[in-house]
């Protein structure tokens, strides 16, 4: 791979467009997994190449959250979120979790999560997953910050689903602004999520089997209430590597979704960019390089 500038990956400058000429933006990458501790400078850089503008880097437990804001610091054009994964929501003792509540209230951190319910694989009991949702998003509703939301269930069920629902439901008029992050799921579960208020955001999972659903949601959404993102390292698209997916592949499900709408890429550019502005950015569109 050939070398980049500091002003090609620190932000110093616009980005160069995407080969589609679309605006791009990955509304949850885990840049400080380890799979990027090699080449990470490269890893931004691509993305920037790629046209990607905005990039959320959430956290899954403390050090997470704490890395996120590292990466911040040094790109000063990516955003963190900070809070417990459901896989983690077992092993987060207190001490953990006030460091991650106390950070939440920095500026930088524009998103609480990712949090949520996976009843797939359950690597915390169900119990310790609720109680840890339940407490990040009273954190979402006290900071006004966003919460973003994992929700999985075993293939051909919708328990997580509906138990999340019925987590957002029990605020009444009082619900945190929510995302649902690599939506999965049935129709009738988005538009429950919809009337609730929240961003759906479409991942590399959506071209998966099993998940059929996902297009007919696309078609549903209101521009305004739909973002797209890689999950990386995890969920890649078609195309990606499958050992490491990485932000500049966001370009694939964009291009899907853009299809699927049947929109005009300079409207599909700018609604995601808008989108994601109208979700995460707690500070002016100009204090960030765009």
């Amino acid at each position: 791979m050939r070398g980049f500038s500091l002003a090609e990956v620190g932000g110093g400058g616009p980005p160069l467009p995407s080969a589609r000429g679309l605006r791009l933006v990955d509304s949850h990458c885990h840049l400080q997994a380890d799979r990027f501790d090699d080449d990470l400078d490269e890893v931004i850089a691509a993305a920037r190449e790629a046209g990607v503008e905005r990039i959320l880097v959430p956290g899954w437990n403390a050090w997470s959250s704490a890395a996120a804001l590292a990466l911040v610091e040094r790109f000063d054009w990516l955003d963190a979120a900070v809070g417990v994964h459901p896989h983690d929501a077992a092993s987060v003792d207190d001490d953990a979790w006030g460091e991650i509540a106390r950070s939440a209230n920095d500026p930088r951190v524009v998103a609480i999560g990712e949090t949520g319910l996976d009843y797939d694989r359950v690597f915390s009991p169900i119990l310790a997953q609720l109680s840890n949702l339940r407490r990040n998003l009273v954190l979402a509703a006290e900071t006004g910050k966003p919460a973003i939301l994992h929700c999985r269930s075993r293939a051909g069920e919708r328990e997580a689903q509906d138990a999340l629902l019925g987590e957002l439901r029990a605020f009444g008029a009082d619900v945190p602004s929510v995302v649902i992050h690599s939506f999965s799921g049935p129709v009738d579960y988005a538009e429950a999520m919809l009337e609730l208020g929240a961003t759906i955001s479409v991942s590399g999972l959506a071209f998966r089997t099993g998940e059929e659903a996902t297009a007919d949601v696309v078609r549903r959404l209101p521009a305004d209430r739909l973002l797209v993102e890689t999950d990386s390292p995890f969920l890649s698209p078609p195309g990606a590597p499958r050992g490491r997916n990485a932000p500049e592949w966001v370009r694939v499900t964009a291009a899907w979704v853009t299809d699927l709408r049947g929109d005009e890429q300079d409207a599909a550019g700018g609604a995601l960019v808008s989108a994601y502005d109208r979700m995460f950015r707690t500070r002016t569109v100009a204090d960030h390089v765009a």
